[in-house]
């Protein structure tokens, strides 16, 4: 089994805990704060992603990618890392002393701001980028896995009504702490010692920032969107609408993107060693794999949607539906730009064709956030995020068109359109015959899952063909 192959196991694993753990706790939580605390903390955390991001100065992919291109030179990546780190300590600490001001003068919310203050220490100490960077998978999926249930165990031991957002907002900064923290323990194994004098902070500083006006556009399209509900309707209820239906299709969405965290450092290394068929080769089956499940993923969530919403979120959330069905298109969006961008662009330098791309797409979406939010509300902004994740995936095919035949790409997912249609139709259809809840739902997945499986079986599709020939011969997928 192969590196790759070894790191998306370790990755979908814990992507499924993600999709398993709010299955769990969703119904509870958007029960007991109900629709004006969750979104009070989506709007609130949206904030503080925002210092963060400034923070963290496009360090992250950064680090991410310069550790790959130096994973056979351990005393290489052991200076690198403190060079980077050094590099975090000092500018998210500028960013944390602005977010202590700005959170004594944002008086609203000025308390759950101040506990908030954990989530900007916690990025201080993350180090997930130098694990990712060395494709040493399993010790983040360990982390993740006790941040999460950690949380979990918090929640349902803690929270038991609306005026416990402020103990849900400390469990979920704390246990983000902790997990942050936690990652430290396998350094001494896997550093060596350098020579602390010879460390250089002002190369990466520019390099980084480079790579932060993007990080700055895609923020715009991400966060924004809530922010600004929040700013121009003063309404928190739009915010949690907007926040509960983009949880569950994300929730749907890191099927898809798990495989691009793993495939970021592996095409960046393969890329510095001037393989560049190899990398070709990578990005082709990415796109069959974005298309083979983001198109079923995107039309499921349709179909499900109308039972999902009443018995998953409970009472007061009926506009979550509507949400929900604007906002599912981005699974498909976002999954090839992931490819385009996260998996080729970064990783073989052309952060230049990157960045042009997210910009478009910021302004795309700041510009119909402005024009649709007053109107609309929760749906405007639901409008502008497909417009937007729309218009950073087009650019990018422009950009890499040269460089892959995008006929054939296209040409390649017409036929999963075509199957997941006839899968949409088969669970509306058992929409309407049984009563709508937990059951009806169950049912909707396993059949959707049914139908598509065998029409990919029974019309021989070349990746699952692959991957099955191979799997009885032994071989490793690549």
């Amino acid at each position: 089994m192969n590196k790759v192959f070894k790191n998306y196991l370790y990755n979908l694993s814990y992507q499924l805990l993600i999709i398993i753990l709010p299955l769990i706790t969703t119904p509870y939580v958007s029960r007991v704060l109900g629709a004006k605390g969750v979104g009070t903390f989506g709007y609130t955390n949206s904030i503080v992603q925002y210092f963060i991001l400034f923070g963290a100065i496009g360090l992250n992919i950064y680090g991410q990618r310069e550790i790959a291109y130096h994973q056979q030179n351990k005393k290489e990546y052991s200076q690198l890392f403190w060079e980077l780190f050094i590099v975090r300590i000092c500018t998210i600490t500028i960013s944390l002393f602005l977010f202590f001001w700005m959170s004594y003068e944002y008086t609203k919310y000025t308390y759950i701001l101040y506990i908030q203050i954990i989530d900007i220490i916690a990025s201080m100490i993350d180090i997930s980028w130098f694990y990712q960077g060395i494709e040493d998978f399993k010790k983040i999926v360990i982390r993740n896995f006790f941040v999460k249930l950690t949380g979990v165990l918090f929640i349902f031991l803690f929270i038991k009504n609306s005026d416990d957002l402020y103990l849900y907002t400390f469990f979920h900064s704390f246990a983000l702490f902790l997990g942050n923290l936690s990652m430290w323990i396998y350094l001494p194994k896997i550093l060596v010692n350098i020579n602390y004098k010879t460390l250089k902070f002002i190369p990466h500083l520019k390099s980084s920032l480079i790579l932060f006006i993007p990080q700055i556009a895609i923020s715009l399209y991400t966060l924004l969107d809530k922010t600004m509900i929040g700013f121009l309707t003063n309404n928190e209820y739009e915010v949690g609408f907007y926040e509960q239906a983009q949880k569950i299709v994300k929730i749907a969405l890191t099927l898809i993107t798990s495989l691009g965290t793993v495939m970021m450092p592996r095409v960046a290394n393969i890329y510095a060693q001037n393989d560049n068929q190899k990398v070709k080769e990578y990005m082709n089956h990415a796109f069959h794999f974005v298309f083979i499940l983001g198109i079923p993923i995107m039309f499921g969530i349709i179909g499900i949607t109308e039972n999902l919403v009443p018995w998953f979120f409970g009472d007061g959330y009926e506009k979550v539906k509507l949400n929900m069905i604007i906002i599912s298109p981005i699974i498909l969006f976002i999954g090839l730009s992931n490819v385009m961008g996260m998996q080729y662009l970064l990783p073989t330098a052309k952060q230049k064709q990157y960045t042009i791309s997210v910009i478009l797409g910021s302004i795309f979406n700041f510009g119909l956030n402005l024009i649709l939010i007053p109107f609309f509300l929760s749906y405007g902004a639901a409008i502008a995020t497909v417009c937007a994740e729309g218009i950073v995936t087009l650019a990018q095919f422009i950009f890499i068109r040269k460089d892959f035949d995008t006929k054939s790409i296209f040409k390649q997912s017409l036929k999963y359109f075509m199957y997941s249609l006839m899968m949409l139709i088969s669970i509306i259809f058992i929409g309407k015959f049984i009563q709508s809840g937990v059951l009806c739902t169950i049912i909707q997945i396993i059949c959707g899952i049914i139908v598509y499986g065998i029409l990919l079986l029974i019309t021989k599709d070349p990746l699952i063909n692959d991957i099955i020939t191979k799997r009885k011969k032994g071989e490793n997928y690549e």
